[in-house]
């Protein structure tokens, strides 16, 4: 492990004209454990209560279709997922329960496996049982920098969850400072396509636009349609090998 001056000595702030701010959520806003072992987690438990509760309910309909034809394409592919019935209604939501569990255990990005978890964790704020965790220098970092840079996200995490991490955070409702967010609809975050539309959504060219993320392939991805780039490396971390410039905090960037 790294002392966090050294870090401190190694970071290197971009200076070039930025127009916005794009930031990844798990690891750079948000602390991982927060993700694999509160949200994930939550997810798995209140899954089969909230395909009982919400079943008819058409958007979550709309999800469940969405993962039988990802369901049939894995089958196709040779991927060797669970058997899938639905002859009857317990059987429909028992492969369900089994369908969705098999993509959590491999960290899947499925965009339905995506939205589903945003409605079950819309639920668990809703009524008070979650709480979005922020590192301390998010909402000084989005006050500091609202006022010139436009702010967005960027997770594979979907939209309803982002707006809800923020909305309900424990630094209080941040969602003000926020333009716009961005999710595996718009592109795999390892693919540089995604950050050519994610900049042409902000109409900007790509050079003016910050990446931050503590994942290298992403930054890789970014670079290569020219964005900027910063790697966002929280204390305790073991230092990469990379070429992308390294933050510890939001508290160098734009100070």
């Amino acid at each position: 492990m790294l002392r966090p001056g050294l870090y401190r000595a190694l970071a290197t702030v971009v200076t070039t004209v930025i127009s916005a701010i794009l930031l990844d959520v798990e690891g750079t806003t948000t602390p991982v454990d927060f993700v694999h072992e509160t949200l994930f987690s939550y997810a798995r438990r209140q899954l089969p209560s909230f395909l009982q509760r919400y079943w008819d309910e058409p958007s979550v309909h709309a999800d469940i279709l969405a993962l039988k034809k990802q369901h049939e394409s894995e089958m196709c592919r040779s991927k060797e997922p669970p058997v899938w019935e639905d002859h009857s209604p317990e059987a429909h939501i028992a492969s369900v329960l089994l369908y969705v569990n098999w993509l959590m255990s491999k960290d899947s990005k499925s965009p339905p496996l995506k939205s589903l978890q945003g409605k079950i964790w819309r639920a668990g704020y809703q009524e008070g049982q979650l709480h979005g965790q922020l590192y301390s220098d998010v909402p000084t970092a989005f006050a500091r920098w609202s006022p010139e840079k436009t702010i967005c996200i960027f997770s594979s995490g979907s939209v309803l969850a982002q707006r809800l991490l923020f909305t309900h955070s424990c630094f209080g409702d941040l969602t003000a400072f926020i333009h716009d967010y961005f999710d595996v609809t718009t592109g795999a975050k390892r693919d540089p396509i995604s950050y050519k539309k994610i900049a042409a959504s902000l109409r900007l060219p790509a050079s003016e636009v910050l990446f931050v993320s503590d994942v290298v392939e992403e930054l890789d991805a970014a670079r290569q349609m020219e964005m900027e780039t910063a790697l966002c490396v929280r204390s305790g971390s073991p230092l990469p090998s990379q070429t992308h410039p390294i933050i510890c905090s939001f508290d160098s960037l734009f100070p």
